[in-house]
Formats: C-alpha cells, structure tokens, sequence
C-alpha cells in the first residue's frame, strides 16, 4: 500500500468528511476552525500535497507564487471559485476543483427564505415581537408583497437558478430569466428568455441572483440597472455578494424604489455591510446558503472524490483548471 497524501483542510468540515478524509489521507485538520491569515496558511501549505479549502481562503497570485512545488491540487469546499486565481493556479501547474450540483436545494431554500422574508416583512416583524413592541393591529399593518402570481426574474439560469424556477413555480410566479446561453424548451419549462439584463430587469417583480461573481458580473447591479426595475421591486441574493453595488442597493431601499431586500452574502465578509442593518426593510442572513447537514456531507465528499480520483491517477470529475 502506498504512503498516503498529505492534505490540509483548512476548515473545520463536518464529522463524515472529517472521518473519511482521515481514513484515506495524512489529514492535517482545524479542529478549533480557525480563520488563517495568508502567512499562516502558506506555512501550512509547505509540507503537503493537496489542500482542501472553502471559499474563505484567498488564493491570490501572490500567494500561488510561493506554494511549493509539492502542493498539486487544490479541492475546493465551495461551487464558487471566485477566491482562487485561476490563471496564476494553471501556471503553476496546481489542479483546481469544485463541488457542483450538491448544493443547489439547499441554496435554493434560503432564496425563497428571503424571497419571502423581504417581501413579507419578517425581519421587522421578528424585531417588533421580540422586543416587546407590538402593541396594535389594523387592516393596514404590517402590510407586505405577495409572491403568488407576480414575475420573477433569474440571472443565472445554472444548477441552482433551474431549481430556483421550478420552486418560484409553485407560487405560481412568472418565471423570467437572463443567461450567457438559452436554455433548452425542456430545461426552460416555459421559463421567458431575455437575452438582455436590460430586459430582465424591466419585468422583474422579484430579482434573484444566480450567476458568479467574475470580472464581468461584478458590481453588475449598479444604480442605473436599479433604476430599471419595477416601483416596489423584491431584490434577493444568494450567489456571491461582488454582484451588486451595495451603496446603490441602499440607496434604492431608503428611497422606497426597492421595497425590500433579501440577502446572505455581502462584499465583505464576515460581517457585511452594517448599513443593511440599519433599514427595516432588508432581510438579512450570514451565508448560510449551503448550510444543511446533508448539504456539508455531499459538499465534503464530492471534493475528497475529486482528490481520490486525481490521486488515483484519473482527471477529477469537477475540474476547472
């Protein structure tokens, strides 16, 4: 039997990720999951052969510089794979990749948590109740927007924005959406292609993000596309915070032309934008889109295939550099 790869986890996974990846590897793990800083998870990425990392590690080309040769593969605990830079990885020679398709429901579930969060007021109702303040009731409180019936707008018709449709469905939405290639009749299910976010956004009652964050998508929701929205529109990120110009999305909500927001990433994190928390009318999450236990088995594992596939000599089935 052959020695065994060194591999670095630099979070702490769940238990059966954890379990297995002991089995099969030199496991060097972060029991106390610590965030490490740059310096510190170079240094530990001297003695091993493969790292293990989630979205919170920033694979700079500065940082790829100095990995060691040894260092070969890089598995990645996330879809997102805008922490890493590619280009700076495929020159040197380091394999990279994700875990696709295993998050999707999950994902999905905290959208049209948010959805339905933003539109109804639960962030300030939930205020209002545990703080002892409710105190009346009319026809005319607490009064919010209903999904059921209204149009929805999807940028990012992939894995999770396909599931996103087909649950916007059962609310009887209408389902809009906008991507780099139109889907298929079968996979669209009378979905209505916009080949412009221009045209998207004009019909989007509700807006929900589902497209990576790159050089092009970044910052794409600016205050100029806002603008083109619908009075009252619903706006619900789940995919990657870089994808809107937060100060024009608060600058939306304060003037009423946004009526709500759902959100569970943010520019900077940990932590997000403390504005947000300062409107009544956001509803906010701290990225939790993924965050089932079924969900971090499925995440763990689909990346230890990856490695068990490259080490066993064969191209691992989620390769992206």
């Amino acid at each position: 039997m052959g020695k065994k790869a060194a591999l670095l986890i630099t979070r702490k996974l769940s238990a059966n990720t954890e379990v297995r990846a002991a089995h099969d590897y030199e496991a060097l793990l972060n029991p106390q999951d610590r965030l490490y800083s740059a310096d510190e998870l170079l240094e530990k990425c001297q003695n091993v052969d493969a790292v293990l990392p989630c979205h919170s590690e920033l694979f700079t080309a500065e940082l790829v510089a100095q990995l060691p040769d040894r260092v070969r593969i890089i598995a990645n605990h996330s879809v997102g794979i805008d922490h890493c830079d590619l280009s700076a990885l495929r020159e040197k020679g380091i394999v990279v990749t994700n875990t696709p398709d295993v998050l999707s429901d999950a994902t999905v579930e905290i959208a049209m948590l948010l959805l339905l969060g933003a539109a109804r007021r639960a962030s300030e109702g939930d205020q209002m109740v545990r703080t002892g303040k409710w105190a009346h009731w009319s026809p005319s409180f607490m009064v919010g927007t209903q999904m059921t019936g209204k149009r929805i707008g999807i940028v990012g018709m992939g894995r999770v924005g396909q599931v996103m449709a087909k649950r916007a469905r059962g609310f009887d939405m209408e389902v809009n959406y906008y991507n780099r290639n139109r889907l298929s009749p079968n996979q669209e299910q009378g979905a209505v292609y916009h080949d412009s976010i221009e045209s998207l956004l004009s019909v989007s009652d509700f807006l929900s993000l589902h497209c990576p964050a790159t050089p092009e998508t970044t910052g794409f929701l600016t205050e100029e596309k806002i603008a083109l929205l619908p009075d009252g529109a619903i706006v619900v990120n789940t995919a990657r915070g870089a994808l809107i110009d937060e100060n024009a999305l608060i600058g939306a909500l304060k003037s009423g032309k946004i009526a709500g927001a759902g959100l569970d990433v943010y520019a900077s994190e940990p932590g997000g934008n403390p504005e947000f928390a300062t409107l009544d009318n956001v509803f906010l999450l701290p990225h939790i889109g993924s965050a089932t236990f079924e969900t971090r088995d499925a995440m763990g594992f689909r990346a230890l295939d990856n490695l068990d596939a490259f080490f066993a000599g064969k191209e691992p089935g989620d390769r992206i550099a």
